[in-house]
Order: C-alpha cells, then sequence, then structure tokens
C-alpha cells in the first residue's frame, strides 16, 4: 500500500505580520516588493483587523499600519514604568514603637510577634510594635528591553467572540485556528461525513503555558499581591490547553489529542506527530499549531537575566547611537546582542492525499518529512548541541530522495532558526553551512524570517512555513532586511544570506526547509514540498483523470475560502466558538461490541481491532 502524502489543506493564524491565512501576514513581510494589488489588499486585510477605517490607499493609514505591526517598541505594557515590589524593613525609631491604622479585613490571619492590637471602630484596628517589620512596598522600574514582535496594535483577539476572561494565548487560538478551518473552504460538518471520530486529530500546544494574569501567572503571582487564585487559573494554564480549546470549542473532536512540547521547536514537532499518524494510515485529518503570548514584564525580564535578549543598552552600542532602533532588534547571522520575544498562533490542516483529492482541498503544498534529535550530553541545558547537524542532515537526505539531487542542490532553500543571538550566528551557520557543502550545493540560500516578527516561542516553525508558502505564491522569498553585513565569525562559503528581497518565479522553488534550535536540546527540521510539485506527485499516482476530477470538486472549495477572505476583509467574519452547543452523553452513543457510531460523524469507531502481537500469542 503505497504511503499517503501529509496534504497541507490550510494555514491560519495571527502575528505581529496580521493574519495568516491568503498569505497576509507574508505579504506584510515583503510589502515592498509586491505590486500595488497585493499591496493594497494587504493593507485592506490589516486595517480589517486593527478596526481602522478609511481608505487603504491613505498614506498616513498606511504609515500608521507600518509602525505598529512587525517588531517594535512594546505597546502591551509601559517599558518605562513596570509594575514591581520592593522589600524593605521598617523599624522604629531607637528606643521608640512604630503606630499605624489597619483595616480589619487587612489584618493577617497569623498576627506577628510584638504586635499591639487596639481596637479604633468596627472596621479598623491600630497596632503598635516596637520590633522591626518587613514588607513589600509597590514601585517601578524600567525595562532594559523595550522591543518586541506584537499583534498589529488595535487587535484584540478576545473581542472577536465571548472570550470569558481568557488568557491571551488561548484568545489567540480561536482566532487563529477559525482562521485555518474557514480559508480551507471545507465546512467542519463536511469534513466529518467523509471520516470517523477516530481518524481526526488535534496535535497543538504552548512550550511556556499560559502565563498570562488569568492563568498560570495569577495562580502564582496572585497570593503576593494579596488577591486570591481563581477557579479557572490551574485550568486555562495548562501547556496543552491551545489543543483542548479546539477540541472542545471549534471542531466537536473526540479524535486524538496531545501537546508535544520540544521549546522553540515545538510547532515541528506536533507536525512530525501528525505527519507520523497520516503515513501510517492511523489518522486522515490532524490539525496541528501552537499559540504563545509572552509578551509579558516577568518573562522578558528572565530572559532578559538569561543574557538572551536584545536590550536596548545593547542596540544602542552596536550602532553608535543614543536612540534604539526597534524595529532591527532582532539582527540573524550579523552583529547581534540577542533576540527579540514575540506573539502568535499558527495552525494547519493536515490530510491525506486521498481525502483531499475526495474533498477538492486547497493544496498549499505537503510535508516530506520532519526529524527530530536530542543533542546529547551538554554543559549547559540552554547550550546548543550537535543534534541539529542530524536534523538537517536528515531532512536533506530526505528532500533528496523525493525531489532529487539536483532539485535539492538548485532548487530548494532553508528558513533558518535565526534567532539574531551571538551564539545562533555561530552555531547554525556552521551546521548549515557545512550541510550544503556535504550536499553539493555552492549557495544554499537561506532566510530568517524572526528578523521582522520577532520569535514567538512555539509557532516559529509556523511563521517560518507561512513565508513559506507565501513564497510559492508571490515569488518573493523574504531577505534579512534588518542586516547590513555578515559577521565575521558566521560560516557562510556555501551559504547565500540577503540582505535585500530574493525575487523567483511561485514555481522556482520545489521544496523549502524549516530548521528549529530550542533550548533544552530540541532541534528539529522539515522539509515541505510546493504545491506545483505536490500536484505532480498526485498527479503521477492518482491519474490524469481523477486529478481532473478533483479540480472540479476545488473549484467550490476554493470559492468557499474566498467568501471567507472577503468576509474578513470587510471585518463581518467571527471565530467558530460553539460554547456548550452539541454537548453529548453516554447515551447518545451507539455502541457495540464491534463498533461506536457517533452523532455527526459519518463513520463509526471500529471496535475490531487486530492483534498485534499475533506471531506471540
Amino acid at each position: 500500500m503505497p504511503t499517503p502524502l501529509p496534504i497541507i489543506a490550510a494555514l491560519g493564524g495571527v502575528n505581529p505580520a496580521g493574519r495568516m491565512s491568503f498569505n497576509y501576514a507574508y505579504r506584510r513581510l515583503v510589502i515592498d516588493a509586491l505590486d500595488e494589488t497585493a499591496r493594497d489588499e494587504t493593507y485592506k486585510s490589516l486595517m480589517a483587523l486593527m478596526g481602522i477605517d478609511g481608505a487603504s490607499t491613505d498614506k498616513d493609514i498606511r504609515s500608521h499600519i507600518d509602525h505598529h505591526t512587525l517588531i517594535r517598541r512594546i505597546e502591551g505594557f509601559d517599558p518605562e514604568a513596570v509594575y514591581c515590589q520592593r522589600s524593605a524593613k521598617l523599624a522604629p525609631s531607637e528606643g521608640g514603637t512604630m503606630e499605624f491604622i489597619i483595616s480589619r479585613r487587612h489584618m493577617p490571619n497569623v498576627v506577628p510577634e510584638g504586635w499591639e492590637v487596639s481596637d479604633i471602630d468596627d472596621r479598623r484596628v491600630k497596632v503598635t510594635t516596637s520590633e522591626p517589620m518587613d514588607l513589600l512596598i509597590p514601585d517601578e522600574r524600567v525595562s532594559r528591553v523595550t522591543s518586541a514582535g506584537q499583534l498589529p496594535t488595535g487587535f484584540d483577539p478576545g473581542k472577536t467572540y465571548p472570550s470569558r476572561s481568557h488568557p491571551r494565548g488561548l484568545e489567540m487560538t480561536v482566532y487563529a485556528a477559525s482562521d485555518a478551518l474557514y480559508s480551507s473552504g471545507i465546512d467542519i460538518e463536511t469534513l466529518k461525513q467523509h471520516i470517523s471520530p477516530d481518524q481526526l486529530a488535534v496535535y497543538a500546544g504552548t512550550a511556556m503555558a499560559q502565563l498570562n494574569p488569568e492563568a498560570y501567572g495569577g495562580l502564582l503571582q496572585n497570593p503576593m499581591m494579596g488577591k486570591r487564585p481563581s477557579s479557572k487559573h490551574c485550568t486555562f494554564g495548562l501547556p496543552d490547553m491551545p489543543g483542548d480549546f479546539v477540541n472542545a470549542y471549534l471542531l466537536g473532536s473526540l479524535g486524538e489529542t496531545a501537546g508535544i512540547i520540544g521549546a522553540c521547536a515545538t510547532f515541528l514537532y506536533n507536525v512530525k506527530r501528525g505527519i507520523d499518524d497520516i503515513q501510517s494510515g492511523r489518522k486522515r485529518v490532524v490539525m496541528v499549531g501552537n499559540s504563545e503570548a509572552p509578551v509579558l514584564p516577568d518573562i522578558i525580564e528572565g530572559y532578559r537575566t538569561m543574557g538572551a535578549l536584545a536590550e536596548d543598552e545593547a542596540l544602542m552600542a552596536l550602532d553608535g547611537s543614543d536612540k534604539v532602533d526597534n524595529r532591527r532588534a532582532c539582527r540573524p547571522f550579523s552583529s547581534n546582542c540577542g533576540f527579540t520575544v514575540a506573539e502568535g498562533s499558527v495552525w494547519v490542516l493536515l490530510m491525506d492525499d486521498e481525502l483531499a483529492m475526495q474533498l477538492g482541498a486547497r493544496i498549499l503544498g505537503s510535508v516530506g518529512g520532519v526529524f527530530v534529535n536530542a543533542d546529547g550530553y551538554k554543559k549547559s541545558i540552554s547550550g546548543p548541541g550537535v543534534g541539529n547537524y542530524l536534523t538537517v542532515a536528515k531532512a536533506m537526505a530526505a528532500a533528496k530522495s523525493i525531489v532529487g539531487e539536483q532539485a535539492l542542490r538548485e532548487r530548494t532553500y532553508m528558513q533558518a532558526h535565526g534567532t539574531g543571538t551571538p551564539q545562533n550566528r555561530v552555531t547554525e551557520s556552521h551546521i548549515l553551512n557545512e550541510m550544503a557543502a556535504q550536499f553539493g550545493i555552492d549557495s544554499w540560500l537561506v532566510g530568517a524570517v524572526k528578523s521582522y516578527l520577532g520569535h514567538t516561542m512555539a509557532p516559529a516553525g509556523g511563521d517560518a512555513l507561512s513565508a513559506i508558502i507565501g513564497a510559492w505564491n508571490y515569488g518573493v522569498i523574504p531577505g534579512i532586511t534588518t542586516i547590513d553585513h555578515i559577521a565575521d565569525d558566521v560560516h557562510h562559503s556555501n551559504l547565500n544570506l540577503p540582505f535585500e528581497h530574493v525575487r523567483a518565479e511561485p514555481d522556482d522553488y520545489v521544496g523549502a526547509f524549516v530548521n528549529s534550535k530550542g533550548f533544552g536540546g530540541n532541534n528539529a527540521t522539515g522539509f515541505f514540498i510546493s504545491p506545483t510539485q505536490t500536484e505532480e506527485m498526485m498527479e503521477k499516482r492518482w491519474g490524469t483523470d481523477a486529478m481532473n476530477a478533483y479540480l472540479d470538486r476545488n473549484e467550490s472549495v476554493v470559492q468557499a475560502a474566498r467568501d471567507y477572505d472577503e468576509k474578513a476583509l470587510k471585518g463581518q467574519s467571527e471565530p467558530i466558538y460553539h460554547f456548550g452547543e452539541g454537548v453529548l452523553d453516554g447515551n447518545d452513543l451507539d455502541i457495540s461490541s464491534e463498533r461506536i457510531v457517533v452523532p455527526g460523524f459519518a463513520e463509526p469507531i471500529s471496535l475490531e481491532l487486530g492483534n498485534p502481537f499475533d506471531d506471540m500469542c
């Protein structure tokens, strides 16, 4: 039986460049290289997202959008006045006592030793003590990092549906996963008519969990802030919650679910799980995605104290300036000083090629393979090791087998991890340069979209894939435009690290790679196949007549996807969110010892499972 080909039937989401479906976020990266029609559509998309009224051709509106997308000065909080608490010890004057008045409801349950408490009235007491007292004083500090990749200014995903105080990462999930599903052009109920419940899976999550005040942030901070944790803090904070939300409120899925965490390689880890299931035949449809909302003062300060972030002072030193160039905070493979935190949510809909043919699905590309390796023994848990050599080599070897040696050398390129740290520029460039040389590539094109978007952590690989799919449609590969030179310690004898956009025909590149390196030794490299190459492979497998029939079915799917896009451009689309709808209990299931029939799905779940150990039993 031939191995099913995992088709990318949809990609959607939101990141600092905007809405990801129909390549709008990609188009924002290369907007200066697009024709006026594509440029105008991109501004219209961003206007709808940002809640801006007016003409998309207005120069002031375009300038506002340019300055309030991508990496820029932090807007989600005031970096000049970050709330903190300063510990202090209060002591009476020598030989004296201290007195203060406090509300009865603010009195501690355990009265400190040395306190003498006397009543003032029903609401207040007076405390007298001669003992020193520890206290926390509200204070403010200036953040040494003021750059971040943030969602376009004015866009609040929580206002697009009844969010009920969801943390930002889950709000982005609902919007972003809906964007992917709508843009597929295939209705969820239609999809369910072609599969059984256990042929659908959702592999999704976050690398850092939900750390907003509505989730783990509130759970950990509230007791120190004089507040109580709420009943939602624990559940909302779970790292698998983005996938759980998609199952419960968007898809109504009873299929397999998992949230595989691999630090900054998390997106590719989940893609690997999805394509492994599709290629084995265990699943026919897999939703893969990640959502991360790390633009928070405490997270930024944590990474800064690691020495991992681009601090203002270091950026100004690089430029010999007394002004921070926030837009150019991330400078992969050049003189740089750290990465830039960003937020985003990216989702892809994968299905096997036979089902894609049956449904007339959009073909954005396909997945040739994803390879994962750890680093082995390490000196530092955050330092890079040798595992990424293995993943890149395997991905290139797979590409060589699928598209051929010449195509690998001449018609593929790499979207690097490219974080903008001094360590990454040396280690990743050596890996890519060495692999290019070993596979006979003289000048391998390498991009780094974090230079525009920042580092969205878990979804970062999805940001890179979005740029690849966009380039297959518009023929412009984003250059590393935040740099003007290659650092002396970067290995690039066999690499092409372009400072400007690279123009190419959409079909020039039959495949592209995404590389991801994560803290802890989490390495992943994926090989993705262009839509044209994918269709050629499908025609070879299924025949010309079958492809023509597929193209006929594809027309209505494309039209449905376009209808969604038109609504979204007018600000008229709403996320999918079925709260409390279609809830089933055991009495709704038709159960026998051979199968389970679930309402809404055309195919039952088979319980006639073979014995995988029949040679032993």
